[in-house]
């Protein structure tokens, strides 16, 4: 696609209001695709002059004709699915089959969700005497990470919308291509000018002027913990609402009387897909003692089915993380964990076989892995699988609440009573049993340091809307 060289404000692209531009560069061969505006706190002023004018009157509107023109933004996602998924094969590196599957697929999905949930929510009930009210909370600031492009801009703006809110989206400067395709599908959609606003540019100046803003009522972020903190203190200075994604180290358990080749070969490729780029991944196996080194030599033999490569190439599974930084960052994790003690039984921190150019890392296992290692405790966000090694049930629990994230995790056994059981005495926002299927309905979000609030279905429709109680 080609870029945009303007913010879309109140309706209509319209010139940056300074000249800084943006390079967007595709992370298989490191040639830049496009520019876009490095937009200004005055950009952000603009859009959320316009979000808040338009919020008296999209608030206003019946959830019906809310859900009709979310219908609509549905049906012209729906129409983009295939350039959907080759810009973000061209700006994230995403092998094309996920890109098809998965960075369109799932966004065009939720979007249907939410365009049901506008027309059926109870945005009024009665208790008692009372008469409460759901509406919605005002003016959006979202800000949206680069790892699932579109997903997370759809996560956050199609609730917004269904509860009657306004939105300024500012998206990750990686990824911005995307975004700008999606507010080509919102003015196909026919929303009214300043319901929904995009301004691109860098987070530490568009993305900080919008968390700071005082007319932004509600800020919804996802990404690092560290950012998010700081968004945390600068909305509590300012008594707003906050919604923060963050970060995450998830556990896969491993029960003893569960299926071990299944348990092992899904989770490594849990943790590979998306070149390990994913908040809630199961970046530690957790393995019982007496069936560890058969894992070890599962998950090795399953590794090596994940060769770096080019992600146009439909038979690619593993592309490039986003960029240089970051490729850099995950490969210095992978060289702490050898120093630490950990020991590969795949990849390394060298650059993969015959990649000259790209942001390549290859997919690494560690084996002889301790609860208090580096690599078992923060979050490194690349293809990197930690294998850790239990002596009874309990103490797989406590080595899997055992870190300050608290977002996802898998458990798996023979019985699924049994982990169901165990599940439940996870410290996390979201449990797989058994490989149990995503749903996109399921509210999503992490305790502890992973976040706070919800993201999808009725729950993360909830987030930004208030309750008003009327009692006769």
């Amino acid at each position: 696609m080609k870029a945009h060289d303007g913010m879309y404000i109140d309706g209509a692209w319209r010139p940056a209001a300074g000249t800084d531009a943006i390079a967007v560069v595709n992370p298989a061969d490191e040639q830049v695709i496009g520019m876009v505006p490095a937009g200004t706190a005055e950009d952000v002023n603009a859009a959320v002059r316009a979000a808040r004018a338009a919020f008296p009157g999209w608030a206003a509107t019946p959830p019906a004709e809310r859900a009709a023109r979310l219908q609509a933004l549905h049906a012209a996602l729906d129409a983009r699915r295939d350039e959907i998924a080759a810009t973000v094969t061209a700006e994230l590196g995403s092998p094309v089959k996920l890109a098809q599957a998965v960075h369109a697929g799932l966004p065009v999905t939720v979007a249907g969700t939410y365009a049901e949930l506008a027309g059926t929510y109870a945005f009024e009930e009665k208790i008692g005497n009372s008469t409460v009210l759901h509406e919605p909370v005002g003016v959006v600031g979202a800000i949206t990470p680069w790892n699932y492009p579109l997903h997370q801009v759809v996560a956050k703006v199609a609730p917004a919308l269904a509860a009657g809110c306004t939105v300024v989206l500012k998206p990750a400067e990686d990824t911005p291509l995307v975004a700008q395709l999606f507010a080509e599908a919102v003015h196909e959609a026919g929303l009214p000018a300043g319901v929904f606003n995009l301004v691109t540019g860098l987070g530490p100046v568009a993305g900080q002027a919008l968390a700071g803003h005082g007319d932004v009522d509600l800020v919804s972020f996802t990404g690092s913990t560290a950012v998010g903190r700081r968004i945390g203190a600068v909305a509590g200075g300012a008594v707003k609402r906050v919604a923060l994604e963050l970060g995450g180290k998830s556990a896969n358990v491993i029960l003893p009387d569960a299926d071990l080749a299944r348990a092992v070969n899904v989770g490594v490729a849990n943790v590979f897909a998306n070149s390990g780029q994913t908040c809630s991944a199961w970046t530690r196996m957790l393995v019982h003692t007496d069936q560890y080194e058969e894992a070890l030599s599962l998950a090795a033999t399953a590794a090596a089915k994940y060769v770096p490569g080019d992600p146009e190439d439909p038979a690619s599974r593993l592309g490039p993380v986003v960029n240089a930084k970051q490729r850099d960052r995950v490969r210095g994790y992978i060289e702490r964990g050898v120093e630490e003690g950990a020991r590969l039984v795949a990849g390394g921190p060298d650059a993969p076989e015959g990649a000259k150019t790209g942001y390549y890392v290859r997919p690494t296992v560690f084996a002889d892995v301790t609860p208090g290692m580096t690599v078992a405790q923060e979050e490194i966000f690349g293809p990197v699988l930690t294998i850790l090694r239990y002596e009874d049930e309990e103490d797989a629990l406590r080595i899997a609440n055992d870190t300050v994230y608290g977002l996802a995790g898998a458990v798996w056994s023979a019985d699924p009573a049994r982990a169901e059981a165990f599940a439940r005495r996870l410290d996390t926002g979201q449990v797989d049993i058994n490989g149990g299927r995503f749903n996109p309905l399921a509210p999503f979000g992490g305790y502890k340091q992973s976040g706070v609030g919800r993201e999808l279905g009725v729950h993360g429709l909830g987030e930004y809307l208030q309750t008003k109680s009327l009692q006769f």
